[in-house]
């Protein structure tokens, strides 16, 4: 992972300003307005959660907005029968659901796959800042719209994609997202996941991902070491994908 390496701005606290997403997400805008306020206002809480831990459930009433800082965590459904659909991996800078900004009830189960530190925001200071901050809710704006394409995404793999074009589309998304923060070595990168955590989100069982990220090493298309995953031939990888 690569962080930042310059000093932190005044209010910020110092583990922040290590933070590879730090001035590129709503965390950022929440800490400034935290330390320009008078009197203050959405002040931070730091918190920790283990790794397989459930740090929400779905139903359960929350008043704070957690943004991940460090780890990957998960959002999930699942239904009565113990079937899970993973819906999103939560990767450091996220807000776990900018729609916890306006909901007091989580929708969704919130899993920590590695362990996982995260920071929360008092909801009504939020809303109350909105008001007065512009940048806040152009910042929210994106996060929406992010979300937005996360969902379609989603929908079209599991809707129009076959389990070879799932598992590849998953693997450049989160590449590409992990890119963004600057935590790609080359072509590779940190991967957390283990076959369960893939099948629940590509829809599949965990016996057809294993054989298709079999096939996809002998393919040459990736090499997966401990909890690193280097994509190979990242042009085939796309191919598979069907992406553009």
């Amino acid at each position: 992972m690569t962080c930042r390496s310059e000093t932190p701005k005044a209010g910020i606290p110092p583990s922040c300003g290590a933070c590879p997403t730090f001035e590129d997400n709503l965390c950022d805008a929440f800490t400034r307005a935290a330390a320009e306020s008078q009197p203050p206002c959405l002040q931070p809480h730091d918190h920790t959660a283990l790794a397989r831990r459930t740090i929400w459930r779905a139903g359960e009433t929350i008043d704070r907005v957690p943004v991940i800082c460090q780890g990957w965590a998960a959002t999930a459904i699942t239904l009565s029968d113990g079937r899970r659909q993973i819906l999103s991996f939560l990767l450091p800078g996220d807000v776990v659901s900018s729609v916890a900004i306006f909901e007091t009830a989580s929708r969704c189960s919130v899993e920590a796959i590695t362990d996982v530190r995260y920071r929360s925001f008092p909801r009504a200071d939020i809303k109350e800042a909105l008001s007065r901050r512009p940048d806040l809710l152009a910042i929210l704006s994106r996060l929406w719209a992010a979300e937005a394409v996360r969902a379609d995404r989603l929908a079209i793999d599991l809707g129009r994609r076959g389990a070879a074009e799932r598992v590849a589309s998953l693997i450049l998304h989160l590449a590409q997202r992990l890119l963004k923060r600057g935590m790609m070595q080359g072509q590779t990168m940190d991967f957390p996941l283990r076959q369960h955590h893939i099948a629940d989100a590509a829809g599949l069982t965990v016996v057809h991902v294993g054989n298709v990220l079999a096939e996809f090493r002998r393919a040459g298309l990736v090499e997966i070491n401990g909890r690193a995953l280097t994509i190979a031939d990242p042009v085939a990888l796309r191919r598979v994908a069907e992406a553009p």
